[in-house]
């Protein structure tokens, strides 16, 4: 029988859905539900709500890719730097190789000869100190161009669910009540799944979810009912 361990796995696209859909949730929500305070027809709400998920999306996509790029960037950058540095001062890279094996509590021989035998092979050498000095991993191809695509598509989906009845109901006060239903159900689950696959406690973390979002839209539709009124 053979042991097998599960481990999270794409935690990078996990992470940039997560990004996308909370937002995406989150913030037409808020916005549909302030204009519902402020206006009756839900073709005003449909319209501003379409506007704000492009805006959004793309806004989104490239704060994903321009990410994903600084990544890309500073990785590459401090991979020059560690070859320079292994050409230039190669015994003070020893060292820090010594140092990163000391600290798993092997002896000084053992470091000596795990550093001398590392150095054989420049490689190898540079790609552990990327990894064990530095904590660095090499990004993945084309990842910041599957950050924004992803972050991208995953906010268009979400902001599509409260803005939903709005498309079918033509009071938008009427249309309010259903996306509020629809929209923190969504939430709900949303955050029961994301906080399943990150290790924490998936009722907590989706109610925390929940509140957050109500609380980001019963703010707008209230400061809209307030500037309304006067």
């Amino acid at each position: 029988m053979h042991h097998h361990e599960q481990h999270l796995q794409s935690t990078d696209t996990i992470r940039d859905i997560v990004i996308g859909m909370s937002d995406g949730l989150t913030v037409p929500f808020a916005l549909a539900a302030g204009l519902s305070g402020a206006v009756s027809s839900s073709s005003i709400v449909v319209v501003a709500g379409i506007a704000e998920i492009v805006a959004g999306s793309i806004a989104m996509g490239l704060g994903g890719f321009l990410a994903g790029r600084t990544d890309v960037d500073h990785y590459n950058s401090e991979l020059a730097r560690e070859y320079a540095e292994v050409e230039r001062i190669p015994e003070q890279e020893k060292a820090e190789v010594k140092e990163v094996f000391a600290g798993f509590g092997m002896s000084e021989a053992l470091q000596n000869e795990i550093a001398d035998e590392m150095a054989k092979d420049k490689d190898k050498w540079v790609d552990f100190m990327m990894r064990f000095e530095l904590g660095l991993e090499k990004p993945e191809a084309n990842r910041a161009a599957k950050s924004a695509f992803t972050i991208g598509v995953s906010y268009i989906v979400g902001g599509i669910i409260p803005l939903s009845p709005y498309f079918f109901i033509n009071n938008s006060q009427q249309a309010l009540y259903y996306s509020c239903g629809v929209t923190l159900i969504c939430l709900f689950i949303f955050g029961f799944f994301k906080s399943k696959v990150t290790g924490q406690p998936p009722v907590t973390g989706a109610l925390k979810v929940v509140v957050i979002g109500a609380l980001a839209a019963a703010a707008a539709f209230l400061v809209a009912r307030m500037i309304n009124a006067k």
